[in-house]
């Protein structure tokens, strides 16, 4: 096999394998790879160019590889003896503008997008958006409706083609909220609130989930995100007010509890001030601290 012969079958094999993979990526269900939310288009949209890009460099290095070991194999005795290449101008300029280059494309890529894709930048839309507030329990996920007035534990749903404002925080050990279908994970952490802005371009049902270990009941820490239309969202609005199962503070002491696979939970109203209590609670000193601090003049 000549050096032609073996470029042909090199190339179209690793050609052949490249989209075996793709193919089998597309149908293999993958939320990320499949975006039913905008955030979530433009993330796959990243991957595509990312991996594109990483490629330019590891096809030609797999080719190279297997080139150089049968041209100079220990059988070919017609191989040139040339130690003299690595001072070859032209390959030295190849082997390192070509990646300084794909370096360059990405790091311009990479700062467009963050600033694009900040977890912390409302959407752009004309329709006004929805705020759902989000905390993350062992091992369950609080969703709260300040505008509805309403709280889900373990299931939130939303109208299709509106902004959702997720504010996001954590009663438990530091975790992370994610929806893939929709777009990326942002962490949870207690005492502080993080944003997460996503929307979902049709109804349908996806899967969330914890993407931070965060102790024995990680791996149920799932919930289900519902997108619907905007009658059918008003429709089970009205029927989460009906179930007549308020939300109250020694109920809230109960579901904060470590627990795992208690299901869906809706309550028909929520205190106004919880998600603040929870939030400010590992911030605001006890009463002993504070006995403390006023005896001592200080901690």
């Amino acid at each position: 096999m000549n050096k032609k012969q073996l470029l042909l079958f090199i190339i179209p094999t690793l050609v052949a394998v490249m989209l075996l993979i793709l193919l089998l990526l597309g149908r293999s269900g993958i939320a990320v790879l499949d975006p039913q939310g905008l955030i979530a288009q433009k993330e796959r949209g990243l991957i595509t160019i990312g991996s594109f890009l990483a490629l330019l460099i590891v096809v030609p290095v797999f080719i190279l590889t297997f080139f150089i070991a049968y041209k100079y194999r220990e059988g070919n005795e017609k191989a040139k003896y040339t130690p003299d290449q690595d001072h070859n101008l032209l390959l030295e300029i190849a082997w390192w503008a070509i990646p300084c280059a794909i370096i360059f494309i990405l790091a311009a890529i990479t700062w467009v997008s963050s600033h694009q894709l900040d977890p912390f930048k409302p959407l752009t839309s004309s329709t006004k958006p929805i705020t759902i507030q989000v905390v993350a329990l062992e091992w369950r996920w609080l969703f709260i409706y300040p505008q509805q007035n309403i709280a889900t534990l373990d299931y939130v749903e939303f109208p299709q083609n509106t902004p959702v404002d997720f504010e996001i925080t954590s009663d438990a050990p530091m975790n992370s909220f994610w929806i893939p279908s929709l777009g990326g994970q942002i962490y949870a952490m207690n005492g502080m609130t993080t944003q997460l802005h996503l929307l979902a371009n049709g109804v349908g049902t996806y899967n969330g989930s914890s993407a931070n270990i965060s102790g024995a009941g990680f791996s149920e820490m799932k919930f289900i995100a519902q997108s619907s239309t905007e009658q059918e969202f008003d429709a089970w609005v009205r029927q989460v007010k009906d179930s007549s199962n308020p939300l109250t503070l020694a109920k809230y002491d109960q579901i904060s509890k470590p627990t795992i696979n208690t299901g869906q939970i809706l309550f028909s109203s929520v205190d106004k001030n919880l998600y603040h209590d929870i939030v400010y609670k590992y911030l605001i000193p006890t009463n002993s601290e504070l006995k403390k601090y006023n005896s001592s003049g200080k901690y």
